[in-house]
This record gives C-alpha cells, sequence and structure tokens, in this order.
C-alpha cells in the first residue's frame, strides 16, 4: 500500500502539463458563448444601441415644425357673424456649426458605450477565470489531502502491526488515526469548497459545459510575450481608458456647443390669415429669436467644468489602468517564482517523508517523528497547489487584461 499512496502523493503535488496557450482552460469557443450570454454584456450591448439612437437624435436635432392656427367667427357691426382663420408654421434653425458639434457628441457616445461594452465583456471574461481557478484549485487540494489520507491510513496499518508486535503503544495508534482523521476532514472540506465553486461557476455562466469532476492544474508558464510586454497591452488594449477618452471627447464637443449656444438658434416660418370673413386676407413670413441670458452662461461655465472633471478622470484612468498592470504584471513574475520554489519544497520534503516512513517500518523512527515529517510534507504540497493556483489565476488575469486570451485585441480599439 506504501508504494501506491506515495505514487498518489506525488502525482498531486506534480502537475502533469504545462500551460501553453490554453490548456487547463476552457475551450475558447465554449468560453465565447458563455460570455455572450452573460447578462453584463447583453445589457451593455443594449446600452450601445441605446446610444446609437441617441446619436441619431442629437444628428436630427432638437428643432421641430412647429403648426399654430386660430379658426373663429367674430360678430361685425353692420355685417354680423363672419368666419376668421390665422395658421402659421415655424421652425428654429440650426445655426451654423452647431450641427457638427452636435454629431460630433453623438458619435463620442456611441464610441463610449461600445468601449464600455467590451469593457462588460472583459469583467464577466476576469469572473469566468476568477471562478474556473477557484474551482481547479480547490479541488486540486482535495485531491490532495484525499492522497495525505491514503498515506496516513498506511500509517494507521503499520502502526497495528507495530502494536500487534508490542513495538508501539495504544496512544500511538490514537495519534495514527487522530492524523488519518484529520487528513480525510481537511479532504472533506477542501472538496466541499470545490463543490461550492463549482456551483457558483455553472450559475454565473449556465452556457459554458462544465466536466463532471475538475481538471487538474497545469503547470504555470509565462506567455512568450513577457510580462512587461502584456503589461504595456493591458494599458493599450485598455477599453475603459477607451470609454473615458470618449466620455472626454464628448465633453469637449458639448462645451463647443454651449459656447455657440450662447446665440439662440433663430426661428421662421408663414403665416396665411383671414379676416373678416375674407375680406382681409395676407400671407407673410415670420421670425423670431429669443434672446440669451444668465441661464446659458450658466450652461457654458457647466459644459467647461465638465470637461475639465472628463480630462481628469481620463488622466485618473490612465493613471489606474497602468498602475494595475504594473502590479500585476509584477505578481505574476512573483507567483512563478514562489510556485518554483513551492515546488522544490515538495520534492524534498516528499524525500524526507519517504525516509522516515522506511525508517517506521523497519522501527527506527519513532511515530511522532514521522507524522511531524508527513505534516511537513502535507503542508508543502498544499502550499504548492495554492502556489500554482495564484500563479495560474495571475497569469490568465494578465493575459485576458491585455487582450491576448478570450478577447479580441481590436474590437472599438481606444
Amino acid at each position: 500500500m506504501m508504494p501506491v499512496a506515495i505514487a498518489l502523493l506525488l502525482s498531486a503535488a506534480v502537475p502533469p502539463m504545462p500551460i501553453g496557450g490554453g490548456e487547463g482552460l476552457p475551450p475558447e469557443a465554449a468560453v465565447a458563448r458563455a460570455l455572450d450570454g452573460h447578462p453584463l454584456v447583453a445589457a451593455a450591448e443594449a446600452r450601445v444601441g441605446e446610444a446609437r439612437a441617441d446619436a441619431q437624435a442629437l444628428s436630427a436635432g432638437p428643432h421641430e415644425v412647429v403648426v399654430q392656427g386660430i379658426v373663429q367667427r367674430r360678430d361685425v357691426r353692420g355685417t354680423g357673424m363672419v368666419p376668421e382663420y390665422d395658421l402659421q408654421f415655424t421652425r428654429p434653425i440650426r445655426l451654423p456649426g452647431k450641427a457638427a458639434l452636435d454629431r460630433r457628441a453623438g458619435q463620442s457616445g456611441v464610441r463610449a458605450a461600445e468601449n464600455r461594452a467590451e469593457d462588460a465583456r472583459h469583467q464577466a471574461a476576469l469572473l469566468l477565470s476568477r471562478q474556473w481557478w477557484a474551482w481547479l484549485g480547490a479541488a486540486a487540494e482535495a485531491r490532495t489531502l484525499t492522497d495525505v489520507a491514503a498515506i496516513m491510513a498506511d500509517a494507521v496499518a503499520a502502526t497495528r502491526m507495530r502494536l500487534a508486535l508490542r513495538d508501539a503503544s495504544a496512544l500511538e495508534l490514537d495519534q495514527a488515526l487522530a492524523a488519518e482523521a484529520a487528513a480525510r476532514a481537511g479532504a472533506a472540506q477542501a472538496a466541499a469548497r470545490a463543490t461550492a465553486a463549482r456551483a457558483a461557476l455553472a450559475a454565473s455562466f449556465p452556457d459554458l459545459p462544465l466536466p463532471a469532476s475538475a481538471p487538474s492544474l497545469p503547470e504555470p508558464v509565462m506567455p512568450a510575450e513577457g510580462s512587461e510586454v502584456l503589461a504595456a497591452l493591458v494599458v493599450a488594449r485598455s477599453h475603459e481608458i477607451g470609454a473615458t477618452a470618449a466620455d472626454l471627447d464628448r465633453a469637449e464637443a458639448l462645451k463647443a456647443r454651449a459656447v455657440r449656444d450662447r446665440i439662440a438658434d433663430p426661428s421662421i416660418g408663414v403665416r396665411a390669415f383671414s379676416e373678416q370673413g375674407g375680406n382681409e386676407k395676407g400671407i407673410g413670413l415670420i421670425f423670431s429669436v429669443p434672446l440669451g441670458g444668465r441661464s446659458r452662461a450658466a450652461a457654458v461655465d457647466k459644459a467647461r467644468a465638465a470637461s475639465v472633471a472628463a480630462a481628469a478622470d481620463l488622466a485618473a484612468m490612465r493613471a489606474s489602468i497602468g498602475a494595475m498592470a504594473a502590479e500585476e504584471a509584477a505578481l505574476a513574475t512573483g507567483y512563478l517564482d514562489a510556485w518554483q520554489d513551492a515546488r522544490r519544497a515538495v520534492e524534498a520534503s516528499n524525500a524526507a517523508a519517504e525516509r522516515q516512513r522506511t525508517g517506521y517500518r523497519l522501527g527506527g523512527v519513532d511515530l511522532a517523528d514521522r507524522l511531524l515529517t508527513e505534516r511537513l510534507a502535507r503542508d508543502a504540497a498544499l502550499e504548492e497547489v495554492r502556489a500554482r493556483t495564484a500563479a495560474l489565476e495571475t497569469i490568465t488575469r494578465l493575459r485576458i487584461d491585455a487582450h491576448t486570451l478570450w478577447l479580441s485585441a481590436d474590437s472599438h480599439p481606444p
């Protein structure tokens, strides 16, 4: 039983395959369908339609033809009741330059909505990655602790044998049984976390087909581009920056529009009338223009302040994304190094544990020494799994943020 248990622990500690492109992740076609069906993505796509409709409205302008008419009967002395009417058609006209600014504001709104739709897909992809690795990591911990429990069961069997030969005490058997039970309890807890993580993943992405059991954790490997290049791509391809830049362009257009609107749009029209039963008739042109007051000046001040705020928002967004990209690149490199150290720790602790197991079988090692060594080996194996999961999740997040995984690099570029 001992060789089988050792093989199980080593198989849990040493991953079977490297993660070259998408190994260890769900198929890209399945991910694309899952992201398409996510409510955040659907809502953001609907807001793109809303922005396009708003752009059409801005392009058409707010002015419409106004029809005004009066139909009446007047009592004229000596004539009696006579019919009369007064009918006029008027329409405000946008002054030159205003329509172009309205179209610019509408197009900027569409760009902002498109970038936010892509960012919603981006956020959904990050959620999928986070929940995917949480599932695989918990399942790997459960498998590791199950293998530890199998090793401790072997220790229990060896202790029973030594107890029968009067080479061990009942206390030592109790200690071995307690260690086995603790390992099984830990495995059960990790299995529960894995089940919960799979349930959360399935609930968040019902269109993503999931295997019954979690795949094994692959080896984390830094992509060929390297962390620094990926960090630069995170900033260059950020749709959050793109949306904020579009917001700034819209604010600039609205500011220029407010300045031009200090001079109000005139209205022109046609008037036709008939009075005293048709004895007096006429047709003519109508012209009117509002005289701007303090409200228009305040509107300009408001638009200027909004433009300044939008520029500050863009600067803050660039700084935030740049800091996040640098942090992710550093974490990806650091977690990868930490995992490599953890793997070496597993190899060393497994070698020490194997020597203790051999010594215990031969009666040259006390149970307390063996349990201590087994506990160190268990802790090293768990730390290796957690370090591997953290490295995988961080590298995947960096690739998603850089739009080299699951996302298009050129859709609605900033």
